[in-house]
């Protein structure tokens, strides 16, 4: 595990399983970000309105992958879903993510 990992959370893991398990995709950068970008199925709210919608979330009862540009901020957004009951995991940044994927 290096040290990224250990600061922001591993990025690859389980991006696969996750998606087996019918995970959501939640993109936490900017509007004009995924104005730019984004990838077609994903749910966007930006990082700093998830504390106050992460309800929505959480309704669809399901695994969450979460993404921004570089995975700074969606290892946030997974830190703070984790700590409200939600099964998140960083999926890292939109073009690694994209990757894998496929």
């Amino acid at each position: 595990m290096g040290l990224l990992d250990i600061l922001f959370g591993k990025s690859t893991n389980n991006i696969a399983d996750y998606m087996v398990k019918d995970a959501v995709i939640l993109d936490v950068r900017s509007f004009s970000e995924y104005q730019n970008n984004h990838i077609a199925s994903a749910i966007h709210i930006p990082l700093p309105e998830l504390n106050t919608r992460y309800q929505e979330i959480k309704k669809l009862n399901k695994p969450v992958i979460a993404h921004c540009a570089s995975g700074m901020r969606s290892a946030n957004a997974a830190s703070f879903l984790k700590s409200k009951g939600i099964d998140a995991i960083n999926g890292g940044g939109i073009g690694s993510l994209k990757k894998k994927l496929g």
